[in-house]
């Protein structure tokens, strides 16, 4: 969702200087390796935090068209996230996007094992009913196209700089979801 279907805005050596994490490991990580009650306290002020950020919230350049476009032609989207499940969506409803996903297609951190690992996208092609060989996983860094390739769906990179760092893990790279919303035809 964030830097895909909207601007990525999160600051994340900022949000770990506030949280006191260490520098060079991933938030989420950092956090689960606290003890049981200050791990809780860490994350209610990272959900503080990840709200403010989400009322900020812009949508990507042709993130709606590209709603739109899937919509029309009767193929079904979700969002896994390694932001929390309400965060995700006041994220899309600041955006605007929110009319475009229920609540059982937005998987966050709480609802499985968070990306890299694969969990929250299998558990999204389950509820769907729907094989991996069916699915796309689109995403701007590592983690996201590191998950697809754990969950066996195709990945599709989105790195509007052109340099696509990843190549082992991106089945296809975009620029742009202007890009994206070509393959299929206009509502």
């Amino acid at each position: 969702m964030d830097g895909t279907l909207t601007h990525a805005i999160h600051d994340f050596e900022a949000i770990k200087s506030e949280l006191k994490l260490p520098e060079g490991k991933p938030i989420l990580e950092s956090i689960a390796d606290l003890p049981e009650q200050e791990a809780k306290a860490v994350h209610q002020k990272l959900d503080a935090i990840e709200y403010d950020i989400a009322d900020q919230a812009t949508a990507h350049p042709f993130a709606e068209e590209l709603l739109s476009c899937l919509k029309a032609n009767k193929l079904t989207v979700g969002i896994v996230t390694r932001n929390g499940h309400g965060i995700a969506k006041a994220t899309l409803k600041a955006c605007g996007l929110h009319e475009y996903f229920t609540d059982e297609s937005i998987i966050g951190r709480h609802c499985a094992e968070p990306k890299p690992a694969p969990d929250g996208v299998e558990l999204l092609l389950s509820r769907w009913t729907t094989s991996a060989s069916t699915a796309v996983i689109v995403g701007d860094y590592l983690f996201d196209l590191e998950a697809g390739k754990r969950a066996g769906v195709s990945t599709v990179h989105l790195d509007t700089s052109g340099q696509f760092p990843w190549p082992e893990y991106t089945d296809h790279g975009i620029q742009s979801l202007s890009e994206l919303a070509s393959l299929w035809p206009s509502p």
